[in-house]
Parts: C-alpha cells; structure tokens; sequence
C-alpha cells in the first residue's frame, strides 16, 4: 500500500517525499489539496489531522491513526466489492474526511483515482464511467438538471451521498435509477461512513446497514452509542436521536441539539425540514428563538430566491403540514442561510440569524 492509481498513472510513496510538486499535481486546486493530503498520507508517522464540519459549534481538530483509515476503507471496499482498477470519482475536498477517506479507498484497494474539480456540477466534464463515486446531496440534485449529468450520474455503478440529509423530493427523483444509490451515516470521528441506507430499488429503506464491527447501542437520552475499536480508540456518543431494530439496523431522527421543546412538546428539527421541502423550492432552515410562553418558537428562514410569494403560496401549504405544533410561529425571508465551508447547514448561525430577523421586526 505504497502507491496509488491516479488516472491510470502510477505514484509510488517516493514522489510525495519530494520538496516540488510534481507537474500534474499542479494543474488545478483540486490535484493540488490531492497532493498535499498524499504528502501527509506516505509521511512516517501513524497520525493524520483532521478537522469536523462545525456545523453545530466550532471545528475541531482530530487525530486519526492510518491504520483506523485503512480499517474503515477495508469495510467499504468490502461492502461494495471495490477492486483493483475499478474506477473511483474524486469529487469532494481533501480538507475533509469524506475526500480523504476516497484517496485512502483507492490506496487500499488499488482503485484508479479520478480528481475532478470539486464543484456542485462535478458530472458536467467528464467522461469516464465510475465504478464508485461519494457525493454530497447538493451535487447529486444538480447533476439532475442535465441530460448528460442524469446520464453520467446512472451509469456510476455505486453512489453514496453524505454531508447532509436527503429531503424526500429528491429521494423520489433517484428511485428509478438503474444503479445503487445509498444514502450514509457517519462523522469525522468515524472516518466516515459506519452505516449505509439504499435509498433506490427495490431493496430501498429507511434504515440504515451498520458495516462489519460496528456495534451500536441507545443511550439515556435515545441518541446513538457507536463502539467500533478498529476505526476509533473511544466508545462514541452521539448526538443523534435514533432507534435501533431488532435486526441490528437502525433509523436516525435527527439531532437532539436540534430539538426545539416548544409549550413541553419537543419538536425534531429535521422532520420538520422534511415535511417543508416539498414546498419550498429556495434554501430554508428551521430553527429556534426564545418565547415567553412556550419556552421555545418554531422559526422558518427562507432565502429570498425566485420571487416567491412568501405571504401566500407558502403559508398556504405550511398550512397543511402536520402537527399543530410542526408550523412556525414566525416566517423571515433573509438573504442566504448561512452554511460551513462544506455545505452544511450552519445552526448555529442559523439560530442568531433568526433572533436578529425578530429584533429587527420589532424596530
């Protein structure tokens, strides 16, 4: 595991131990972070840096051990039988562990690498067909605006989609895809993926597959324990409200940061969103501001896009959503949602954007 397959190119670990950078890992931003990380990788040392989304507080550094990185990338490669020469898509940051994670799969399994530019179109300008590719739910809806992109995206053999949820307009959009599609669970802290969802086909499902040596348990406050000692040196407790079945799979229900506990009802964030997607067509987030009766108040954030008429067509379908207590109390149209660097919703931005967007009402 000394060397990697890059386009049908072979580098061995001596041209990541150079003081240049090699002339075709200079040709864009993309192959210039996949040279860095390679870099790291073939360094000595059992350690590599790695840094959380921050998408419901600040980033973190953490410290994972390669052969943590080569056990979590045996269970995917074992999962989807990824072989040598299979053809694998680069297409998200190696600032993060889901782009990490695809350069370790490679190295693996002896996988041939294709960095492209990470864009949300990264189907537009390729050509080649991909064995396996990992993606973020942004990426995958774009690439259905296009014939050739819904054409490249069908033909990839195996999908993942991960850094945020999947709403339910475009899980429906994806169900007659010829290929296998699977949505996934995990963290930085796992190193990706410990769980997969296939979410097209016959064989579909709302819960997702633990991989081979993951043993899960529900803590106190129902949110997930993960134990898995071949990819992380601690039992992890999550923050994710989630049910185990009795089959060993199990179904996540969001965060309990995101839970709003509105006149002692507890409101889950994400099932909210889900039941609003298919209605709102621009970028919106549910959240929170303080309310001196309930406690808490639902706040719906919506991006001023597409002219739409908030006043109307959407309180009208907001309207029809269930529960009672689902609606919320206040509704602001607001320039962007704020988002991290890698495409997460930003709560805690979102959470001040909406207290500020109610001061301001006042005035």
């Amino acid at each position: 595991m000394n060397k990697i397959q890059i386009e049908g190119k072979y580098f061995n670990k001596g041209d990541f131990i150079k003081d240049h950078i090699p002339t075709f890992f200079d040709e864009s931003s993309t192959r210039k972070k996949l040279y860095l990380f390679l870099k790291e990788w073939f360094s000595p040392g059992d350690i590599v840096k790695l840094h959380t989304s921050g998408s419901t507080g600040k980033p973190k550094e953490i410290l994972a051990h390669k052969s943590q990185m080569l056990q979590s990338a045996a269970m995917t490669c074992r999962f989807f039988k990824l072989d040598k020469n299979d053809k694998a898509l680069l297409c998200l940051s190696t600032d993060y562990i889901a782009g990490k994670m695809m350069v370790v799969r490679a190295i693996y399994s002896g996988m041939n690498l294709y960095p492209v530019e990470v864009t949300g179109h990264p189907l537009s300008a390729t050509s080649v067909t991909f064995d396996f590719a990992a993606m973020t739910p942004l990426q995958i809806y774009n690439s259905l605006s296009t014939r050739i992109e819904i054409d490249n995206l069908s033909q990839i053999k195996n999908v993942i989609v991960g850094g945020g949820s999947i709403d339910c307009d475009l899980e429906k959009r994806l169900k007659s895809f010829p290929n296998s599609i699977y949505s996934t669970y995990g963290m930085t802290e796992t190193l990706s993926h410990i769980g997969l969802r296939k979410i097209n086909g016959d064989d579909a499902s709302l819960d997702y597959t633990p991989l081979w040596g993951i043993d899960l348990m529900i803590s106190d406050n129902q949110t997930l324990i993960i134990n898995a000692p071949h990819i992380a040196d601690d039992i992890i407790v999550t923050n994710d409200v989630a049910e185990i079945n009795t089959d060993g799979s199990f179904r996540i229900f969001g965060r309990i940061d995101n839970i709003i506990n509105t006149g002692g009802i507890k409101v889950q964030i994400e099932e909210v969103e889900q039941q609003l997607n298919q209605y709102i067509k621009s970028n919106f987030a549910i959240t929170s501001i303080p309310h001196p009766k309930l406690g808490e108040a639902v706040v719906l954030l919506i991006e001023a896009l597409n002219h739409q008429n908030i006043n109307g067509d959407i309180i009208n379908e907001i309207n029809n959503i269930t529960p009672q207590y689902y609606k919320p109390r206040y509704i602001y149209t607001v320039r962007a949602i704020p988002m991290t660097n890698n495409g997460k919703k930003d709560r805690r931005a979102i959470k001040e954007l909406a207290l500020k967007s109610f001061n301001e009402d006042l005035i």
